[in-house]
């Protein structure tokens, strides 16, 4: 297509979009509505993501060796469980240094246990996929001197539950709500073209190409899409500021954290622009469809 004809399209949709006022403003209150649930889905659904990840790569397998082991069999041992294809890393942790921690987080009291230590020595594993922890924990329980095997056997599994409907419900929700938008903004659009019918079949009798019809109902779309992402970009924007900080302090020092502002909401905005524009396209592409059938 010719620079100057795509021009003359651009200025069409241009004054298509001054020309039907209402028409305008339904097709981009539709967009905007939409953009703004689907913003507010899709910055929880990353934080969530993000929260469930660091609770992800938290999770480890502790390994507490046989105290009949000697240090060549936990030497043993321990090339057993790195060998393992689900192993990520493997960290030791002495029985003193466990008690230490015991101490640290129950208490003075145990400090009686220091002469005679009765806890065991401990290795700690990582798997590379955090879902493959129960997979490795199996197999390294059935290893010679493994006293036992502790990963959160219950909280992991409904962890990796929770994460994985959580996932699938905003997935679910984001994909309906787009759908939406796209059957709201068709049907505006569809309203506009009727009313240009007469027009598109005068053009269809002159000889025009339904690609130099479509054009200019093309770029009115995309106009109409990028509109209705502008006001959610704004409010998201200035909502999640805040939220992040008056969040940011109260989990600071926690594992639990959140995506920053910069550059977390600048990538949202350009996901909501792109959301909006095919939005439009798509609709005002299945508006035009039907009426340029002979």
């Amino acid at each position: 297509m010719k620079p100057r004809t795509l021009g003359r399209h651009a200025r069409e949709s241009l004054k298509s979009i001054g020309r039907n006022g209402w028409m305008t403003f339904a097709s981009v209150g539709a967009v905007t509505v939409t953009l703004i649930l689907v913003g507010v889905f899709f910055i929880i659904m990353m934080n969530l993501n993000k929260v469930a990840t660091t609770i992800e790569e938290d999770v480890e397998i502790r390994v507490h060796i046989d105290k009949t082991a000697d240090q060549a069999k936990q030497q043993k041992l321990k090339e057993e469980i790195d060998a393992l294809p689900e192993v990520k890393t493997i960290g030791f942790s002495s029985k003193e240094e466990e008690l230490e921690i015991l101490i640290k987080n129950l208490g003075e009291s145990y400090k009686l246990f220091e002469q005679d230590n009765p806890l065991n020595d401990v290795f700690i594993v990582k798997t590379t996929n955090p879902e493959d922890t129960m997979k490795a924990a199996d197999k390294i329980n059935k290893m010679e001197f493994v006293h036992k095997v502790k990963y959160g056997q219950d909280s992991v599994e409904n962890l990796f539950k929770f994460i994985g409907a959580s996932r699938n419900v905003g997935l679910a929700l984001i994909a309906g709500l787009l759908f939406t938008a796209v059957f709201l903004i068709s049907n505006t659009i569809k309203i506009t073209i009727i009313a240009r019918r007469r027009e598109i079949q005068i053009m269809r009798l002159v000889g025009a190409t339904n690609a130099f019809i479509r054009w200019p109902f093309f770029l009115e779309g995309l106009w109409l899409g990028i509109l209705g992402s502008v006001i959610p970009i704004i409010l998201l924007s200035i909502a999640y500021y805040h939220a992040y900080a008056y969040l940011a302090p109260l989990l600071e020092g926690h594992f639990i954290q959140i995506h920053p502002f910069d550059p977390f909401m600048y990538q949202v905005s350009g996901v909501l622009v792109l959301m909006g524009a095919l939005i439009g396209i798509w609709g005002s592409t299945m508006s035009v469809r039907k009426f340029l059938r002979i």
